[in-house]
């Protein structure tokens, strides 16, 4: 059950409209790291937790917040279409200025959402679920997790660089804060687990189950050597086996030869070479 406060998480009111930022402002509303790829990944994980009370309210606590970030985002993206310049479409293939500032908005803003935000991203690709994880297994999980909220920041980062709207950035850089935050959680969390469990997810596959003469190796696959140079190429690995570096990797399979398709296939004949 969840419950709507009328009140925003933090302020979203930029200093000026500004419908080109505002298209710009939607990746991290409707991307695929965006609040509500994150917001979803979270409930689904915490709604999917068996058994363990204390990830799961870490992981509801967490997916709650960032419905509140797709509400300011929203909102502040909607207070940056305010008296977006619509009534300048005919001057705007007279103008070039003009032009230019009606050909990088988001014109969905106007004729489908009627200056409000969309679940898209910048470009205008619609939001997708298949962005989000949650796999039933918490260690898998968090990993995801710290990821999807370091390219989050990283997304939020570059956003702040690219405006100088005062209003703007006080929220971007609360949302940076707060990545910080859900990155710092989620290494503690897969810093627990891992003491539990083990650095290999999942822990639970049988040793039988893996030819472990290969677990622990890397292999040089691509021009140059300097890979070799790496702590993963020798030592020990944060599972406590020895690491090994194979600089011309060994064969193991054959050359793969495919029976002829049957008639009814209608493939292309086998040819003599020449």
């Amino acid at each position: 059950m969840f419950f709507h406060k009328k009140e925003l998480q933090f302020h979203a009111k930029p200093d000026k409209p500004d419908p080109v930022y505002a298209k710009q402002l939607q990746e991290i509303l409707g991307g695929q790291f965006g609040e509500i790829s994150v917001a979803m990944q979270y409930l689904f994980q915490g709604w999917n937790t068996r058994e363990n009370e204390k990830y799961k309210d870490l992981i509801m606590d967490t997916g709650t917040e960032e419905l509140g970030h797709i509400e300011m985002i929203a909102t502040m993206i909607a207070r940056l279409l305010d008296r977006a310049p619509v009534n300048e479409q005919e001057k705007a293939s007279k103008d070039p200025v003009i032009g230019a500032i009606m050909g990088g908005m988001n014109p969905q803003h106007v004729i489908v959402s009627g200056l409000g935000a969309v679940p898209k991203d910048s470009t205008g690709v619609p939001w997708n679920a298949g962005y989000i994880i949650a796999s039933g297994n918490l260690l898998a999980d968090f990993r995801a997790n710290l990821n999807a909220e370091s390219q989050g920041r990283l997304q939020v980062a570059r956003l702040y660089e690219m405006t100088d709207d005062r209003g703007v950035k006080e929220m971007l850089s609360f949302l940076l804060a707060r990545d910080t935050m859900h990155q710092n959680q989620w290494i503690a969390a897969i810093k627990e687990l891992e003491e539990k469990e083990g650095v290999v997810a999942p822990a639970s596959v049988p040793p039988e189950y893996e030819a472990t003469e290969f677990s622990h190796k890397l292999y040089n696959f691509s021009e140059g050597a300097e890979s070799a140079t790496g702590s993963w190429a020798s030592g020990t690995a944060p599972d406590g086996a020895q690491f090994e570096y194979e600089d011309m990797p060994v064969i193991y399979g054959e050359k793969p030869k495919l029976e002829p398709a049957p008639p009814y296939i209608h493939g292309t004949p086998p040819h003599d070479p020449k």
